[in-house]
């Protein structure tokens, strides 16, 4: 080489009075020169370095064999991103080999290059980033005959793109669900191993439960919950003192009541006596100490809109470095984000947990005992998540060991729907008390649908101020009323689809029930239709969403149609198969006729029809005339002494004077008489009267007024209904004890 040249290089270049680490390489790649700041760094002067072949930051080989060698990189090969603790989510640095390649290709192509590595000088601790400039050299004539090297160190400048990228990464994966654990345990899992190598989440019990956490800070001992936590080294974490699920006390100098009591997160570590004494105190954690002792530890507080919600502890062990302020930094904007899913995950429980708790309270939560039927039942929402939704089943005990069998829908899901559907449920069987016919509790039923449409509409406000909603309020609804003595079963619909009839000898099909408007319209009749049921027939109550999918029947204005290769026709042939159950016969339709996503929310009510022996059931045709009341007594004084019933006679006599008495005076003849003995004793007067009898209490001198009082006194209940040609008044006395 011209020395002279040279020297006008060097000296053009000002090469020893840069402040940037500088060196030239000859094309075998040895080091020629070093400016004095490379010197520095590496600890060396430009002698000891001339002719050493390291790349940048050469290294003459001695010492611990890591220094002037590329920080080794735990790449994940599938996004490029460097996931070592100095460069999570950075991009991968160079290996040596790729900085020889570059440095070579320039003294082949003539071109500048820059890239990206990261380098430890000899006797620094810690290695750092650099972004390095390839310029070639050029002689006289424009040959490359060497290279110049300069290096720029960029570590700060990576690590704030390495918390970004974690920052950004944890965005991305936690609050991924609306579950509290899992979005706790993501919190533990995701800063894995870059930024920790153990981290543990703790909650309030309260948070867990969906409650309202208090403002911060919390001052003091605390109680936590472990909900979650995670080591980057093994997948069962032996490191931790604490078994997800337990409750653990933090007395308030340890680092988590610290980080709670001022809102802020604390660094602290084995040089920290506040950090000593907490192990001193706790047995558990110094059992620890010797194999999983940790160099460093970060506390963070998890606090949401203002509401403490628990603390998440960052620990290093074999981390190369401990936090520092910046990554107390990063803790808390970490800890931040999580409180924030976490919180939103909290909210949510809250929500579901209401939302259930009304749905739960709304539906029947255990059949009622009768003996007109077997039932089972199934109930799906279509807001799975809620578990709230618009259907509703119900089956409802009448005088006369009858039961009534309801399946309604109300239109849309969710709160607003169930609630609805609560309100038509409760009215449903206020009009069921009455006993009215099915057509006549229909039409009833079609004018509260109306008032709550009218209710959620009109631009008005609600009792708490809420402006009202324009939501169609609508619904349907299919009732139908079962007599194990007649054997008959008498139904009327609003716009439902009809119910399905299995008989015992294995033929299913659906009952010809008149279609009726939905509810909610107003002013539209209803039909009712009466049908002979064999004993051991099974009824089935459907909503649509059982039988509706993309290729099955759709709800018109008069119900609903069902053509031929529809769902209804594969309910059908369920329920002629045979089945072991009515349990598993419900099971067997679910399973075949639910879509894998619907919609529409499904309710199903299978009855299974059941006939009342002829003993149990006497029934006597009299005339109206006051000389057989005496008679009567006798009657019944026999029947009970057949039913071993001797011990109701007293009671049963007086009752029935008075019921037949009343029928005599306000009704007229004849007069039908009938005992049941089924669950209860059930007597029972009919006359050709239409009017309703009703209590009143009677003054003092008043002759009458008192045998409906009488009754209501000794007997469980009592009521009246209407029947073809007059009513029947019925009263209900408990059977004894066996």
């Amino acid at each position: 080489m011209d020395d002279t040249r040279g020297a006008a290089f060097w000296q053009a270049l000002s090469f020893t009075q840069s402040a940037l680490p500088m060196a030239v390489y000859d094309a075998d790649l040895r080091l020629l020169h070093a400016n004095d700041r490379m010197g520095r760094i590496t600890g060396r002067t430009e002698a000891q370095m001339r002719g050493l072949r390291s790349g940048f930051l050469p290294y003459d080989g001695t010492g611990d064999g890591t220094a002037g060698v590329d920080h080794a990189a735990a790449v994940d090969h599938a996004t490029g991103v460097d996931r070592t603790a100095d460069g999570v989510g950075a991009p991968a640095p160079a290996p040596d080999g790729k900085v020889e390649m570059a440095m070579r290709r320039v003294l082949r192509t003539g071109e500048a290059e820059s890239l990206q590595t990261v380098r430890r000088a000899p006797g620094e601790p810690h290695a750092r980033s650099w972004a390095l400039s390839l310029s070639p050299l050029r002689d006289t004539a424009g040959r490359v005959y060497a290279l110049a090297v300069t290096g720029f160190e960029n570590s700060a400048q990576r690590r704030a793109r390495a918390s970004l990228a974690l920052l950004n990464e944890a965005s991305m994966l936690i609050g991924t669900t609306l579950d509290v654990s899992r979005t706790a345990q993501e919190l533990a899992s995701t800063p894995l191993p870059a930024f920790a190598d153990f981290i543990s989440v703790d909650l309030l019990d309260s948070v867990l439960h969906g409650e309202e956490p208090g403002p911060g800070p919390v001052s003091g001992d605390i109680r936590l919950r472990r909900v979650a936590h995670a080591s980057a080294q093994y997948p069962d974490a032996p490191e931790a003192a604490v078994a997800v699920g337990d409750v653990d006390s933090y007395p308030e100098f340890s680092p988590p009541a610290r980080c709670l009591a001022t809102g802020r997160a604390v660094l602290t570590g084995p040089g920290d006596q506040a950090y000593t004494d907490w192990m001193a105190r706790d047995p558990r954690r110094s059992a620890k100490t010797g194999d999983f002792g940790a160099q460093s530890l970060v506390a963070a507080p998890l606090v949401a809109r203002g509401n403490v919600l628990g603390a998440a502890l960052f620990t290093r062990r074999l981390h190369p470095e401990p936090f520092t302020d910046e990554d107390l930094a990063l803790a808390e904007q970490l800890a931040a984000r999580a409180a924030i899913c976490i919180d939103n995950a909290r909210r949510y429980t809250r929500e579901r947990s209401t939302a259930v708790a009304l749905q739960r309270s709304l539906l029947p939560r255990g059949l009622p005992a009768q003996s007109a039927v077997e039932v089972a039942t199934r109930y799906r929402p279509a807001d799975s998540r809620h578990g709230v939704g618009g259907d509703w089943f119900d089956v409802i005990p009448l005088a006369g060991s009858r039961a009534a069998l309801v399946v309604g829908d109300v239109v849309g899901h969710g709160i607003h729907a169930s609630a609805t559907m609560g309100r038509l449920r409760t009215a449903v069987r206020t009009l069921a008390d009455i006993d009215l016919p099915p057509d006549e509790l229909l039409t009833h039923l079609d004018d509260v649908v109306v008032r709550l449409a009218s209710e959620n509409s009109g631009g008005g406000v609600g009792p708490d101020g809420a402006p009202a909603t324009d939501e169609y309020t609508g619904a349907s609804c299919l009732y139908a009323v079962y007599d194990p003595v007649s054997r008959r079963c008498c139904a009327a619909r609003a716009g439902h689809p009809p119910p399905a009839l299995a008989t015992p000898d294995g033929v299913a099909r659906l009952l010809d029930l008149p279609a009726g408007p939905p509810l909610g319209l107003g002013g539209l009749p209803f039909e009712s239709a009466e049908f002979d049921i064999p004993v051991g027939s099974t009824l089935a109550l459907y909503t649509d969403g059982l039988i509706e999918s993309h290729e099955h029947g759709a709800r018109t204005g008069r119900g609903m149609d069902t053509a031929p290769g529809s769902g209804v026709d594969g309910l059908c042939a369920i329920l002629a198969a045979p089945s072991p159950s009515l349990e598993a016969t419900c099971d067997t339709v679910l399973d075949k006729l639910l879509p894998p996503s619907r919609t529409d929310d499904v309710a199903l009510l299978l009855a299974r029809t059941r006939a009342l022996d002829a003993d149990q059931v006497v029934t006597w045709e009299l005339a109206a005339e006051p000389a057989l009341v005496a008679e009567v007594r006798e009657r019944v004084a026999g029947q009970l002494a057949v039913w071993g019933l001797e011990e109701l006679t007293f009671t049963t006599e007086l009752v029935i004077s008075e019921l037949f008495t009343n029928a005599i005076l306000h009704g007229r003849g004849p007069v039908q008489l009938r005992l049941i003995r089924d669950r209860t004793l059930l007597c029972e007067v009919a006359d050709t009267s239409t009017s309703a009898p009703h209590l009143r209490r009677a003054r003092i001198y008043d002759e009458g007024g008192r045998g409906l009082l009488l009754v209501a006194r000794l007997t469980q209940r009592w009521g009246s209904r209407q029947i073809p040609g007059g009513k029947a008044i019925w009263a209900e006395q408990p059977l004894p004890a066996p």
